[in-house]
């Protein structure tokens, strides 16, 4: 008997101890050594509980290690919130919607789409930059809320390549240069012609200050030499009221938003605004070939999440979204709206968006554009 007191004694005062044998044990048990020890190695003594110590902590181990089976449940889990920093109707809003509805099915957890408008896409992309960095919330970015916002908001209230990581880059749209039937302009040539005999009498639409949009516009004026009057709107949508309604004249905006109304002629199409034509219309030319060389603008869409979200997650995320842009119905739907799907790697849409910060800047200084 007295050996056996002696022997669980012994294992009382090794296991929770708290002194620097028990120190030691503490930091070799890591969790259960600190919950076990904390919450009774004040109150077991050594002798005739030894025994009972050693089951509080095989109880303990069990429960520590259920715990953190708990915590690493695959991603996703729960409910997935995909932003959409425009209004609903435009180019991003599209692209989001036909993406989640894959999504959903693929991970067997909701995607649902968060519209968040409001200057340029900044208060919905600063959503994400905020939110925690696991995954489940994402952004659908583009050019103007990772690549313009730098140079031209003074006071951003995030920095897009230290808050965010890129997941995928989902594609690159053409903007187009369209006019309402009731300008007298049939190529850009002519509409240029219409601008220099009317300085300052045509307005052109845009979703909004420091959009693709905008400053595809301001590049048009700078290089064309006239003077027409910039409208911000909050979104493609209500742009494209006025501009069917004939109180605006003219857009360069994103093709599907546009390219329902070129179809039906409600709208007429002049030129795209990149630097090679669209498979979608190719009848359409490049504003560089069709009056000023050396004119470029497009825009991209791409998939982030906040900075220091797991790798893994990244992965698992850049993998599905791809998986979705692969289908046959999605890939038609972004074809027939001017789409040029994409799907690059984290790492290689992190080194493209990267080159397109100074780019844009350029673009920004030469326009004399800047929001406080």
């Amino acid at each position: 008997m007295r050996n056996r007191g002696m022997q669980g004694s012994a294992h009382a005062r090794f296991a929770i101890d708290g002194g620097k044998a028990g120190e030691r044990w503490k930091s070799k048990l890591g969790k259960l050594g600190r919950c076990v020890m904390s919450d009774y190695g004040n109150r077991l003594s050594p002798g005739k509980h030894g025994r009972a110590a050693l089951r509080v902590l095989a109880a303990a181990f069990v429960v520590v290690c259920a715990g953190d089976s708990a915590l690493a449940q695959p991603y996703p889990s729960k409910v997935v919130r995909w932003i959409s920093p425009w209004p609903p109707g435009g180019a991003n809003d599209i692209f989001s919607r036909a993406i989640a509805q894959e999504l959903t099915r693929s991970f067997g957890q909701q995607v649902i789409v968060d519209n968040r408008p409001g200057a340029a896409g900044t208060i919905g992309s600063d959503i994400v930059a905020k939110a925690p960095p696991d995954g489940y919330t994402i952004v659908l970015g583009s050019s103007p809320t990772h690549a313009i916002a730098p140079s031209l908001y003074a006071g951003l209230p995030y920095d897009p390549l230290r808050d965010f990581a890129a997941v995928t880059l989902v594609a690159t749209v053409p903007n187009v240069l369209v006019v309402h039937p009731s300008v007298p302009a049939r190529s850009v040539k002519e509409l240029i012609a219409l601008a220099r005999a009317r300085p300052g009498k045509l307005n052109f639409a845009s979703a909004g200050n420091g959009t693709s949009q905008h400053l595809s516009g301001e590049l048009f004026k700078s290089m064309a030499g006239v003077d027409m009057v910039h409208v911000p709107y909050k979104g493609t949508a209500p742009a494209l009221t006025d501009l069917l309604a004939g109180q605006i004249e003219l857009a360069f905006d994103n093709m599907p938003a546009l390219l329902p109304h070129i179809r039906s002629g409600r709208l007429r199409a002049l030129a795209v605004t990149p630097i090679k034509r669209s498979a979608t219309a190719p009848e359409l030319p490049t504003i560089a070939e069709a009056a000023l060389p050396g004119y470029d603008a497009s825009v991209w869409f791409g998939a982030f999440v906040r900075a220091g979200t797991p790798r893994e997650v990244v992965s698992k995320l850049h993998g599905e979204i791809v998986k979705a842009l692969a289908t046959p119905e999605l890939k038609a739907r972004m074809a027939s709206l001017g789409a040029e799907v994409a799907g690059t790697g984290p790492d290689e849409f992190t080194e493209y968006w990267r080159k397109d910060i100074p780019k844009w800047a350029g673009v920004v200084k030469a326009a004399g554009v800047k929001i406080n």
